[in-house]
This record gives C-alpha cells, structure tokens and sequence, in this order.
C-alpha cells in the first residue's frame, strides 16, 4: 500500500508573496484585498541533494578556520560589464537571479555568454525560437546546448548527466515540480524549484542563473523568499523603446552591490558601452566648449564609475495660479527644495516661474552630487545665460546655500579633464551657491 502524502496548506499573498498559515481578506504586508492563495506543502519531501559542506559531516560544529574551501577562481562570462556587476565573474555554485520587465533583454544577454558549456532551459521559447533570434544576432556557439524542459526533476538529472559550467532558467516561472500542488509560477512551485536549484548549485559547483519576472508594480514576482534564497540579485531596466541598458547589482553576497554595467541594444544583440558619457552626453561630448543656455554638463557616480551627464533646465513664465515643476531623471522633491534654495539665497524671483528639469540620454540622478548641477542649469536659464565652455560640474547644495564635498571628488575631476572639461566647478574651488554665477557668461 502506497504511503499517504501529507500535506499542511498556506496562505500566500499573489502579489507582494506575504505568507501565512491563515487567510486574509487583506494582506497585512501590501494590504491589497483578495490576494492570499491557498497552496498545499507536501510534508514528506526530502532534499533532493545535501549541499556540499567542505568534508564535515552534518550536524557537527566546527572552527571557522578548519574549514576546507573547494571555491576555485571566478568563472568569466566573456561580458566585461556584466563581470563587473558579479565583481569579476561568477562564483562556482553560486546562485543569482536576473529579473526585469518584459521586453528589456535578459535572455538576449544571458545568449552573449561565453562560458565553456552552459545548458539554457528555455520554459518560454522553443529551440526554433532561440535559433532564429541567435542567428539573427549572429550568434553560432557549440557550447550552448538549449534544454526545452520544464519539470525540475528531469532538469536537474540532465544538468547532472552533462556537467556544465553554468545553467540559466528561462524563466524560473515556467518550470515545476510533481512534489508541488499548483500551476507553474505559483507561490508554491516557485519556491521548491528554486530550493531545488540552489542544492543543485551547492551540492556540484554549477553556477545557476534563474531569470525572473516582476510584477506590475515593478518588483521581482514570486515569494518574498526568493531575494534571501539567491546568492545574488541583478536587475535590468531601460525603457522599451530606447537602447539604453543599466544591469544593477541589488545584492551580491562574493561581490560589490553599488556597480553598474551599461549596455546598449542593437540590431546584433545586446553591446556593451565602455564609455557611458558617450550616451549621456551625445554630441555634446564631441564639442565641450560648445555652451547652451540651460544645459550643465555634470559628473555623477554610477556605482564606483564617473559618469558624465548633461543636466537640461527650461524656466519660463507661468500663467497658473501655482507654478509647475516638471522633473524627468530627477527626484520631484529634490527639484523643488533646490529651487526654493536657489530663491531664497540668490534672491531669484521663482515663484511665478515654470521650472523643467531633464537628464540626458535618459539617466536618473539619484546622488546629492547633482545638486549643483542642477541648480547651475536653473540659473543659466532664468538668466539666459549658458554656463561658460568646458565646464563641468558636481556637488551637493546645502539648504544653507553651501557647496558641499561628495565622494569621489579626484575620480570625478580626472574623469572630466580626460574628457576635455577644464573648468571644474566643486567644493574644492567654490563654497557657496552665490559664487556659482561667475561660471555663467556674460
């Protein structure tokens, strides 16, 4: 007689992956109504592979330094600016999860690897599929052998069967498991597949790459416990219909978290950008002692790499009753604390004027060090007059009117200086807002 399976049931929030042994009407976490999902767990399972632990036995505490490692050198990818965002390549065993929106090129970059051997399970396309968009990249490879599976029992046996270097998820959505009550993607199979994964990853050395998905409200789709599960998070953003790529590192266990790799997409796939200003500035780049009004070129750091931008400002009369500030790449409440700054030290009648504020190229200031930036374009244009050729500027504004010091001050200066900027503009040589105005023509 076969042996009963138990099974005990949970609640599951659909949207942010809150769980719970009880039901909801209304999720505690993200407080939507209607959300929570019964899946049952199976309370027989038994792990599928016991992960590796440096030749102790279970159960056994030891010290920390008789711990034997087995990790060997970093795996490159072949991709320099994904490299940097892992911090010099994967670990052997680790895990990491790639998600954002649909559309944006995950699998186009995860095709670019150049690894030994790597087996792409592909929940989403058909081989055909994969064939026809890696010919039309002119992509040919030997190394990459793509597996039109889904159920994780039969993936793992074969990942096991091949011994690969790497296996990529596409998507971790897609695949399931018998062992699992629910349909693909479920809160439920989502999580087991995953555990099942990572055991895999740990138990044979395989670095795991699972693609995810995210949900409307931007954020990574699936349980709350898939981020802390993963050895690793990246993220990829840009805007459908422009070229710009940013692969943002959100956790990282064997590397840094503040790096950011750049790419642009192409007719031939996804390219790496190895000067970002390129982009950021356009042709400004190729003039910098051209000068328009309201326009600022402005170093920022992206993760530890300066970037230089071009910070755009348009301020006009308004004819409303509360004047409008418009931010695009710029924090709205950032703008309108800079220019109540601007109006309150430099005496700028701005309180019946229209301000827009705009970053080139479609990049997003989040760092203090676009302050000065930003308030210098302002003034240039209520003044209607362009700030003076080759100049580049950062730093933080105080609500004082003071110029303050920023991280990376030397990195950024070299970076300006190698780019054809001459006049710096910062803490080091200004200390006040009001002494901004002699790098405005006259």
């Amino acid at each position: 007689m076969a042996k009963k399976i138990k099974t005990s049931s949970q609640f599951v929030c659909s949207d942010c992956g809150f769980e719970s042994v009880s039901w909801y009407g209304k999720c505690p976490n993200c407080g939507l109504w209607n959300t929570m999902v019964e899946f049952k767990v199976s309370k027989n399972q038994k792990p599928l592979l016991r992960p590796a632990n440096g030749g102790i036995s279970a159960g056994q505490a030891v010290k920390l330094s008789e711990i034997k490692t087995s990790v060997s050198g970093r795996l490159s990818t072949g991709i320099g600016e994904l490299d940097r965002v892992l911090g010099g390549g994967f670990v052997p065993g680790e895990v990491v999860l790639l998600a954002g929106e649909p559309g944006v090129g995950k699998s186009t970059l995860l095709l670019g690897l150049q690894n030994n051997l790597i087996v792409y399970v592909s929940g989403e396309e058909s081989p055909d599929q994969l064939k026809v968009r890696a010919d039309r990249w002119g992509i040919k490879k030997d190394n990459l052998l793509i597996l039109s599976e889904t159920q994780i029992e039969k993936v793992i046996d074969t990942v096991i069967e091949i011994k690969p270097e790497m296996v990529v998820i596409d998507s971790i959505q897609t695949v399931w498991s018998d062992e699992i009550e629910g349909s693909p993607g479920s809160i439920g199979q989502v999580k087991y597949c995953t555990q099942k994964l990572i055991e895999l990853a740990k138990k044979t050395g395989i670095s795991v790459i699972l693609v995810g998905q995210i949900n409307k409200e931007g954020e990574i789709a699936g349980p709350m416990m898939l981020n802390h599960m993963v050895d690793c998070v990246l993220f990829l953003e840009g805007e459908r219909f422009a070229d710009l790529r940013l692969l943002r590192g959100l956790k990282n266990r064997f590397g840094p978290t503040d790096e950011t790799g750049v790419f642009k997409m192409t007719d031939k796939g996804m390219e790496e950008v190895n000067n970002p200003s390129e982009i950021f500035m356009g042709a400004r780049l190729d003039s910098p002692s051209s000068a328009r009004q309201g326009a600022v070129a402005a170093c920022i750091l992206e993760g530890t790499r300066p970037v230089l931008v071009e910070i755009q400002a348009l301020v006009t009369v308004s004819f409303t009753a509360i004047p409008r500030r418009v931010a695009l790449g710029v924090d709205y409440n950032r703008l309108v604390l800079l220019s109540s700054v601007l109006q309150k030290v430099l005496n700028l009648p701005l309180y019946n004027q229209d301000i827009f504020v705009k970053i080139g190229g479609g990049f997003k200031v989040s760092e203090p060090a676009g302050d000065l930036g930003i308030c210098l374009a302002i003034l240039s244009s209520f003044k209607a007059r362009p700030v003076k050729p080759q100049t580049c500027v950062f730093g933080e504004v105080g609500l004082l009117g003071e110029i303050r010091r920023v991280n990376g001050e030397e990195k950024r200066i070299k970076e300006a200086k190698k780019l054809g900027f001459i006049n710096i503009l910062s803490s080091s040589n200004t200390s006040e807002l009001s002494e901004a105005v002699k790098f405005l023509e006259k």
